[in-house]
């Protein structure tokens, strides 16, 4: 009966601070970062002001649970694929960073980002050391899994990483900063990551036949 109670209760703070999450991200869009209180994001949620603090003492801390919410989705279970196979790990890390960038709280997140980073320098350090950081050295380390393993050929997997990713964000993201109706269709996203792994086994695949 005890684990029974205890189950619950978790279940229920849990549902309490993804509602919380939910609506500050919401406030931080529609009223900005400095205008948005703690107190708004209590009333927003449903929740009492103590149930918040209780979890996000801070306005900074309630903004790094936004960005881990983001980043950390089950795309994210898809980004270190084990080596041997550049073609299904490529294919299998797109696929999962276009599904990542789509969902429309990403875009909020740089949105909210992007507006108030002149004023808050440290939003813009949060989103970049607790989000875009974390997912990219995953790519990195797979990529140099991969070169350790022989299975392709590189000095700088930085660098290989910053050209695979890109060229999947410049056509399913990026676009959407701008023009709130992009959405490509899904036929156009898989056809996008299936180039991008096309030119990575170009560059770095010598005598690798990409496919017709």
């Amino acid at each position: 009966m005890a684990a029974q109670s205890s189950s619950y209760h978790r279940d229920v703070a849990e549902q309490k601070r993804s509602a919380i999450v939910d609506a500050a991200t919401s406030l931080f869009l529609d009223l900005g970062y400095d205008r948005t209180s703690l107190a708004k994001v209590a009333v927003e949620a449903g929740v009492s002001k103590a149930t918040l603090f209780k979890q996000f003492p801070t306005k900074a801390a309630l903004f790094e649970a936004i960005v881990d919410a983001s980043w950390n989705t089950k795309s994210n279970t898809t980004v270190e694929p084990h080596p041997g196979s550049l073609r299904a790990g490529l294919t299998s890390i797109g696929r999962g960073y276009a599904e990542l960038l789509t969902q429309p709280s990403m875009a909020k997140l740089f949105r909210i980002v992007i507006a108030e980073v002149p004023r808050f320098p440290e939003l813009g350090r949060t989103q970049f050391d607790l989000g875009k950081m974390p997912y990219f050295d995953s790519v990195r380390a797979y990529l140099d899994a991969e070169n350790a393993r022989g299975t392709i050929r590189l000095d700088d997997a930085e660098l290989a990483a910053t050209q695979f990713l890109g060229m999947i964000s410049n056509y399913v993201f990026w676009p959407r900063l701008l023009l709130v109706q992009w959405t490509p269709e899904d036929d156009a996203v898989l056809h996008v990551v299936d180039e991008a792994v096309e030119m990575m086994l170009a560059r770095y695949c010598r005598g690798v036949t990409p496919t017709p």
